[in-house]
């Protein structure tokens, strides 16, 4: 099950919307027959990819899964029959899978006469999909906060600068992470102080050690999608999100002025028939952009979403969040600033921390984190650290939050 959790990890990135999966066939002997992970959505599932490599060894043979074989007809056929197919006698089964519609492949293959087990590095396959699980039972992304800072917690210094903090490795490190996510995110502060472009930018992939498994290659995607919350609309025209490198998405109050064409309703349409993200019901872009948001110059639409107001300021994080979830977005990284990652944490939408950490000393300036609601000790909001690695000079440091995304284990 070991080996499976690695191979899952590598769908990271390029399976959205669908989970991440890993798959260990052995044969009646004890031994590997084969193996596969989920490489992209609409691919093969791990298990299919498995019983091809296996062939005849399968029949007999126990198969380890990191989530519920799925039972249902998607792009893809139900891998619970597959597994049938193959004579499998023993399926053992990290974490159950979540959603009504792709659940019930465990029963289906009990009442089939194979033995299936449960629970097997239950924590291990739990962290790896972490993103995939939090969409699946909040009906939300799954929210990772980035930061840098100086060991004494500063990410800016008193003047406002703050490039550089880190060295180029952690900024290279970086932009991996945002390449695994579906969607990167700021707040206007950060836009007008820094004027990011907020795309992934990951350095080619170094030659794997290992020979390429039965798995395809997968397609490529769009780039992450850029989320401003931007609740006065105040982003200007000339900011760099807006310059079609990537699409973008603004998250504006109701009221607020918008500095691309709006006019969307409660239900993301537009009088024209539009909707918010630039499609129209009949499959066409009223904005010259294709389906998927790129148009045929190369270049990504912008759109607006107008977000409802929060009752302890700002715009409601958890109705944004909710809507990126309409739009099939599973996972989403948090650049910040303060301000913004203090409104996510008030609001209980954080669910992995990342940290970059300079050895430097800056003494004033602001802090990593904005009021998160928190006036006394007892309010503290308690992490489980689950990484610490040296990236060049710097740390980086990977947390999580024990809410109900990711169930913390009892010890």
């Amino acid at each position: 099950m070991a080996r499976a959790v690695e191979l899952a990890a590598r769908g990271h990135g390029a399976t959205s919307p669908n989970p991440v999966v890993g798959c260990v066939i052995l044969d009646a002997a004890g031994r590997v027959a084969g193996e596969g992970f989920h490489a992209y959505a609409g691919g093969p599932h791990a298990e299919v990819v498995a019983l091809r490599q296996a062939g005849e060894r399968a029949r007999g043979g126990t198969a380890y899964v990191t989530l519920e074989p799925c039972d249902h007809t998607g792009r893809t056929g139900p891998c619970s029959r597959a597994l049938l197919a193959a004579g499998i006698a023993r399926v053992v089964v990290a974490v159950p899978d979540p959603t009504p519609k792709a659940a019930g492949g465990t029963a289906r293959l009990r009442e089939h006469g194979v033995a299936v087990e449960t629970g097997l590095l239950a924590e291990e396959a739990e962290r790896v999909n972490a993103e995939w699980l939090t969409y699946a039972r909040l009906g939300r992304p799954h929210v990772t906060w980035k930061f840098a800072a100086t060991l004494d917690g500063r990410s800016a210094a008193a003047d406002g600068s703050s490039q550089w903090i880190t060295s180029p490795e952690a900024r290279a490190d970086v932009h991996r992470l945002r390449a695994r996510a579906d969607a990167i995110m700021a707040g206007i502060g950060t836009v007008l102080a820094d004027d990011p472009r907020l795309t992934a930018r990951p350095e080619p992939p170094r030659a794997s050690p290992e020979p390429p498994r039965a798995s395809p290659e997968p397609p490529r995607g769009r780039p992450p999608l850029r989320v401003v919350v931007d609740s006065e609309g105040r982003t200007p025209p000339t900011a760099r999100v807006l310059d079609g490198e990537a699409p973008t998405l603004l998250a504006l109050a109701p009221e607020a002025p918008a500095p691309v064409p709006d006019g969307s309703r409660s239900d993301g349409s537009r009088s024209d028939g539009s909707r918010s993200d630039g499609s129209r019901s009949d499959g066409s872009r009223s904005d010259g952009s294709r389906s998927d948001g790129s148009r045929s110059d190369g270049s990504w639409a912008v759109g607006v979403v107008r977000v409802p107001r929060h009752p302890g300021g700002g715009l409601d994080l958890g109705l944004l969040l909710r809507e990126l979830a309409r739009r099939e977005i599973v996972s989403v990284f948090l650049e910040g600033g303060p301000a913004l990652a203090g409104s996510f944490l008030r609001q209980g939408l954080i669910d992995r921390v990342v940290a970059y950490v300079a050895p430097a000393l800056l003494g004033s300036g602001a802090a990593a984190l904005g009021d998160a609601g928190v006036t006394g000790i007892a309010g503290i909001h308690r992490l489980v650290l689950d990484d610490v690695t040296r990236v060049g000079p710097d740390l980086r440091l990977t947390a999580r939050t024990a809410g109900p995304g990711l169930p913390r284990k009892e010890q």
